[in-house]
């Protein structure tokens, strides 16, 4: 039975429609607003509150934390500052992602562990030997992302201090009144923004807070359905929609090595041994992987005639479509497949994400996506596209 958050008190009156889902157990709101469009808008031109305390929170500390950092992440730990935020996989040991997430560093024995799926055993497991303490902190920490190109003028309101020196992917402490939270430049929308982490005891007041400088900046709540058009257009990855993680693939060919998700960069081969480096040296020796993530945009002219043949007006859902639908090649052979699709109000455009082979993931490769409508199947001709769709200079700023 799913449950709250701790902001579930400010989140489920604003929630009049009662359009909720189930996020790692928790309620989380698809959207406050009649249509999750103005809240989108709120991403892209205001300021977004965005409850994520859904995601699995762990503290790893003690005298052996960062070699136990170093022995799952492939990013190399010793270069992790404290201050500053690692975005990575973690594999298993024949190189394929177990999970994706962000590793904050507290102190120099202290970091902060985020992912989306349940991940304490795979941490006890692989602290064997080590001198190291796993605590999982799920239950304890809240976190709202604030974001949008306003985020930061809301955030200086409410602590009263400059983050005009917090660089992306850093952190540092800060007090909203008398509240103590930690504030990352981090987030899921490819814009200007942050996440804060909070104990669920300040939960409540934080979101007041933040509602009250907002309010002269535009803040708004944002649901999941805004959230996933942001990310989308940002061409960030979403676990079990995307990808498979290795702990759930059924067979070889839903596991995905890092490269074949648009992680390749992020793997360091010259660090330390990690789990899985073996496997990823020697797909980096054959020449990379097989298959690669790319970003698909979509023929609006062969849409519109997908919806004519059906005496129907041309039609987008506004929702990111996560059912994943065949790609072919110019000859018709189905080649991968799309795992994300929708409609980018920004760059007034349809879009996807899509694994293909090596072969077809060259800027400008022609494709085509299958697309039905009313039960008929058609096909609408893609161009594969630079990742992420939308590149905006403020989420660096």
């Amino acid at each position: 039975m799913s449950t709250g958050t701790a902001f579930h008190p400010r989140t489920a009156p604003l929630n009049r429609k009662m359009q909720w889902r189930e996020w790692s157990g928790y309620f989380a709101s698809s959207a406050y607003a009649d249509a999750h469009d103005i809240e989108y808008n709120a991403i892209r031109e205001a300021a977004a509150l965005i409850d994520v305390s859904p995601l699995f929170k762990y503290e790893v500390s003690g005298p052996d934390a960062e070699r136990l950092v170093d022995r799952v992440i492939v990013r190399d730990a010793r270069k992790l500052e404290v201050g500053r935020v690692f975005y990575t996989p973690w594999c298993d040991e024949h190189g394929k992602v177990v999970d994706d997430g962000t590793v904050h560093r507290l102190a120099e024995d202290r970091f902060r562990w985020t992912a989306a799926d349940p991940q304490l055993r795979w941490l006890r497991r692989n602290a064997a030997g080590l001198d190291v303490s796993i605590e999982e902190t799920t239950e304890r920490i809240a976190a709202l992302a604030l974001q949008g190109p306003r985020s930061r003028a809301v955030l200086e309101a409410a602590t009263g201090t400059s983050f005009a020196d917090l660089r992306y992917f850093r952190r540092r402490t800060a007090t909203v009144g008398a509240i103590a939270v930690d504030v990352s430049r981090t987030g899921y929308t490819g814009d200007l923004g942050y996440e804060l982490w909070v104990d669920v005891s300040d939960a409540v007041a934080l979101w007041d807070a933040l509602i009250e400088a907002g309010g002269p900046h535009g803040i708004r709540p944002v649901g999941m359905l805004a959230l996933d058009v942001a990310r989308l257009e940002a061409g960030l990855i979403l676990l079990e929609v995307d990808y498979t993680s290795a702990r759930h693939a059924l067979n070889a060919e839903q596991a995905y090595s890092p490269g074949e998700i648009g992680l390749g960069r992020l793997v360091d081969l010259d660090k330390a041994e990690f789990v899985g480096k073996r496997a990823l040296a020697a797909e980096a020796r054959a020449g990379g992987p097989a298959r690669r993530l790319v970003g698909l945009a979509l023929e609006w002219a062969d849409i519109e005639a997908q919806y004519a043949a059906q005496d129907l007006p041309p039609a987008v859902p506004q929702a990111v479509s996560r059912i994943p639908v065949p790609v072919f090649d110019a000859g018709g052979r189905q080649v991968g497949r799309a795992t994300s699709t929708g409609w980018s109000p920004t760059l007034k455009s349809a879009i996807a994400l899509a694994s293909v082979p090596t072969a077809h993931a060259e800027e400008g490769s022609r494709l085509a996506v299958e697309w039905s409508v009313e039960g008929r199947r058609g096909r609408v001709r893609a161009e594969v596209v630079p990742l992420p769709f939308l590149d905006l200079p403020r989420k660096r700023a």
